[in-house]
């Protein structure tokens, strides 16, 4: 069956040039079969390549056709979840591991846009913006936390009038920057990471979705046209797995949230809205989050969808939202919306693990995947490889499968995620 192509968005129109890669069409054997060619597999091919291994990567559609060719691109520090969860659940010793591997992983994005030359318009700030005095509250004693607890001193706290120069609006109290975060382009992060992959010779397949897999001491992978035995295999597909492994389904939910591109602002007015071309996100629960286009665009998102069922006009319905922050765009007309589903854990940190000794995986990276996604790459090729302390960190931390099953847990999310949209009310 053949895939489909990458979904109509902003980063669509604007990808880099790729090649039509066939589908699996043989029977090969390699050393590691990695299912899913977003950031996660195609980082994981990478490494494990430049170790001297053998891959193949199985993409059901086109590389970077889910999360990582859709998302926000905001490539942020730490996790989805605070630091005092994360401590909670592994311990000081071990939330401290998890910190720096979240610094680590910032700094190994930006190494491998230099290292391959990779044209995905990286730009460094963001800002958690305050929506109500108990925010910019938290945010002061968060930053206190990181400097004193973690040892990272580089956040800036900003209060409403000095973050007036930087950013055209009167929503926020404040805020809290982050120089050494970032933004980018992340369809052509993930066309780009794939493109290296392949140079240092993995092979990657699209429209080659995995219908059935064998365990055993030889994996076998079979697709519909071809079938892939290897020693190893990588499990990389996040919120678009489907039914393939149900046990690493429970474990997460898919969803929604979605995003628009306005027409072009021009220069001088998009940089009136973000002086510094900084990215941005409240403090919401359910957030809201925008930062400018390398072709001066406001890219805006939130609105997330528990139900997997998106707005039926998405425009429409994302608009108001948008005009909430900058009312001076009343004027202006939308090009692009889209949409996709992220993987969440019921705590929101991120899940690793192995379903057999030689079987891996990576998943649930709750929206905050951009950079983790690519050291989570890294982390499983090192484990395989034979260096596991890293990467059995990220084992550790507990998760509760969702409640209700297949049927009811979606149903069950929505009832919780009201509470948390009533809060954000308070």
């Amino acid at each position: 069956m053949s895939g489909q192509p990458h979904p109509a968005s902003y980063y669509t129109a604007t990808a880099n040039p790729a090649p039509d890669r066939s589908a699996l069409n043989a029977a090969i054997d390699v050393d590691v079969c990695i299912i899913g060619a977003g950031l996660t597999g195609c980082s994981t091919a990478l490494n494990l390549i430049e170790k001297g291994y053998s891959v193949a990567v199985l993409e059901a559609n086109r590389v970077g056709w889910g999360a990582s060719g859709r998302s926000g691109g905001q490539m942020i520090f730490g996790y989805a979840c605070d630091m005092e969860k994360l401590e909670n659940l592994v311990g000081p010793q071990d939330s401290r591991l998890l910190w720096d591997v979240s610094i680590e992983a910032l700094n190994y994005s930006r190494s491998l846009i230099e290292r391959f030359k990779i044209q995905c318009d990286l730009k460094s700030g963001h800002l958690h913006a305050a929506v109500k005095p108990r925010h910019q509250r938290a945010l002061e004693c968060w930053q206190q936390e990181l400097q004193t607890q973690y040892g990272y001193t580089g956040l800036q706290l900003l209060d409403r009038q000095t973050l007036g120069p930087l950013l055209q609006t009167d929503a926020y109290e404040g805020g809290l920057l982050d120089p050494n975060s970032a933004h980018l382009h992340p369809l052509n992060y993930t066309l780009g990471l794939a493109a290296a992959a392949e140079s240092a010779g993995a092979v990657i397949y699209e429209n080659s979705a995995a219908e059935r897999i064998e365990y055993g001491a030889s994996p076998t992978v079979t697709t519909a046209n071809g079938r892939v035995r290897c020693k190893y295999l990588v499990f990389c597909g996040n919120a678009y797995l489907g039914g393939v492994e149900k046990s690493l389904r429970r474990k997460t939910m898919p969803v929604g949230t979605y995003i628009i591109a306005t027409e072009s602002l021009g220069e001088q007015r998009a940089h009136a809205l973000i002086a510094n071309e900084m990215a941005v996100a409240d403090m919401n629960f359910v957030l809201d989050y925008f930062r400018l286009s390398a072709d001066h665009r406001l890219l805006f998102g939130g609105r997330v969808s528990y139900s997997t069922l998106a707005p039926s006009n998405l425009a429409r319905a994302m608009r108001p939202r948008m005009l909430k922050i900058f009312p001076q765009l009343d004027d202006v007309k939308i090009d692009y919306s889209w949409g996709g589903f992220v993987s969440i854990t019921a705590n929101r940190a991120p899940h690793f693990g192995r379903l057999r000794d030689n079987v891996y995986f990576a998943q649930g990276f709750s929206g905050h995947g951009i950079a983790l996604t690519g050291m989570a790459g890294r982390l499983m090729a090192d484990a395989i490889a034979g260096t596991a302390e890293k990467f059995d960190v990220f084992t550790r931390i507990p998760h509760l499968s969702f409640p209700g099953g297949p049927v009811f847990r979606t149903p069950a999310l929505m009832l919780a995620m009201t509470w948390y949209r009533l809060r954000d009310l308070l």
